[in-house]
């Protein structure tokens, strides 16, 4: 029997791990009731407190593309970034390093798994806020935001790839470094709020995190508010991250892969 090709064990691997994710969004619903109502809730905050303040109206827009944007993020950090140490934990790892199955193919299916799954939770909570808070809607362009949004999940995911590795090596440091990444990325991508009032510096260092620029430029089609800079300079911006976290990704894996061959210790527990 020849050989499966490359491509065939990368696009098998990946299928192989898609489908887990894929299958529990049909056999665990109750999930959507905890993942949209308390999300909501916390849009809900936000959009009254602007409506007191007399803010424009599309700044409840900004909150909820916020809220739904940053399910991606946690999905990034829980569900991709600490994936691989769970794997270890869990015994699962030494049979990913062992086996023909490239690990970018199997760490291609949980993005994309976990992508799907994610992407429900955030329509879901788009679809309320829209709905409860009258959000206007205006794009600019439907091809472009939908350009916007395609590049802004391949460079949050490029950079959940490459945090696998990194918190893979970094043992239980991995857990300090994941709730770092939380409370001030909220910060830092103006999650919600504009991000251009921030001090202009902070603001430009912060667009090197994916969730800043694609946001800002969602907004800018979205609800055509001025944003930190041209749409089609982030959609260039997006699009150079998403190949540089791409390609750290794959060779900090292969490094993995050498490095558990070479001293059979990146499986073991607590190491």
């Amino acid at each position: 029997m020849p050989e499966p090709s490359s491509l065939k064990l990368f696009l098998t691997a990946a299928a192989a791990r898609t489908y887990p994710r894929v299958a529990w969004l049909f056999r665990s619903r109750t999930w959507m009731i905890q993942e949209t109502i308390l999300p909501v809730l916390a849009v809900s905050a936000f959009a009254y407190a602007y409506t007191a303040m007399g803010a424009p109206h599309e700044y409840t827009g900004f909150v909820v593309l916020g809220a739904a944007m940053t399910t991606f993020w946690m999905n990034v950090l829980w569900g991709l970034g600490a994936q691989l140490y769970w794997e270890r934990d869990s015994g699962n790892l030494e049979l990913y390093v062992m086996s023909p199955a490239p690990m970018m193919g199997v760490l291609t299916g949980m993005a994309l798994g976990g992508m799907t799954t994610t992407l429900v939770r955030a329509a879901a909570i788009t679809v309320s806020g829209v709905l409860l808070f009258d959000v206007p809607i205006d794009p600019t362009s439907w091809g472009l935001l939908a350009l916007v949004f395609v590049l802004t999940l391949a460079a949050l995911y490029g950079l959940g790839m490459m945090f696998a590795s990194l918190f893979l090596l970094w043992g239980r440091e991995a857990w300090h470094v994941v709730n770092l990444l939380q409370e001030p990325i909220y910060l830092l991508s103006g999650t919600n709020f504009p991000v251009a009032v921030l001090p202009r510096a902070v603001a430009v260092v912060a667009t090197a995190i994916p969730l800043t620029a694609g946001m800002d430029a969602m907004r800018q089609v979205l609800f055509r508010a001025p944003g930190l800079f041209d749409v089609w300079a982030e959609v260039g911006l997006l699009a150079g991250l998403a190949a540089v976290f791409l390609v750290a990704a794959q060779r900090s894996l292969r490094y993995l892969e050498r490095r558990a061959k070479d001293q059979g210790k990146l499986t073991v527990r607590w190491q």
